[in-house]
C-alpha cells in the first residue's frame, strides 16, 4: 500500500488568517475567506515538490475542517470553495484524495481507511492526535520538510 501524505490547508498551505475579516466572513457563513486566501508557499516550488513525491510513489490527500457550526449548507459551501482553491492553484492536479469533514473530527480518523501516513498540520492538537505515523509541524518551512521525503 503506498503512503499517503496528507495536508492540511488553513494556515498549512493556504494563509486564511491573513484575509483581512476572515472571521467576521465566517461568522456570517461567507466563504470569501477561502476564495481569497493567498498561498503560504511559492506555488511553483510547492507544486514542484508535489509533483516529485507523487513520482516517487506517494499518495496525496488534504484533509481539512469545514465550519465550527457544523451547519450542513454551509460546510458543502467550504467544501467547494476549498476544491476550488485548490484547482485556482493548480495544486489539485496532484492529488488522490480530497476530504473536508466536519470541524473538530479526529483528522486520523477520517483519513484511517487509507491506512498509514504523514500529516502535515500547522495546529499542535492534530499533530498530537495523528496516530497513523509521522507529522510535519506547517509552523516550519514544509516545502524542506518534504525534500527530505525525496
Amino acid at each position: 500500500m503506498a503512503k499517503w501524505i496528507w495536508f492540511d490547508m488553513d494556515g498549512t498551505i493556504a494563509d486564511l488568517y491573513g484575509v483581512n475579516g476572515w472571521l467576521d466572513c465566517l461568522m456570517a457563513h461567507d466563504t470569501m475567506p477561502y476564495a481569497k486566501a493567498q498561498p503560504l508557499y511559492d506555488v511553483y516550488e510547492l507544486f514542484k515538490v508535489l509533483e516529485e513525491l507523487h513520482n516517487k510513489g506517494y499518495k496525496l490527500g488534504v484533509i481539512s475542517w469545514g465550519s465550527k457550526e457544523r451547519n450542513a449548507d454551509y460546510d458543502k459551501a467550504v467544501a467547494k470553495a476549498k476544491a476550488e482553491w485548490l484547482f485556482d492553484n493548480m495544486l489539485d492536479m496532484w492529488l488522490d484524495k480530497i476530504i473536508v469533514t466536519a470541524y473538530g473530527i479526529c483528522k486520523a480518523d477520517a483519513c484511517r481507511k487509507y491506512g498509514n501516513g504523514i500529516l502535515v498540520d500547522d495546529e499542535l492538537q492534530n499533530r498530537k492526535a495523528w496516530d497513523l505515523g509521522e507529522t510535519i509541524d506547517a509552523n516550519e518551512n514544509i516545502i524542506a520538510k518534504l525534500r527530505e521525503l525525496l
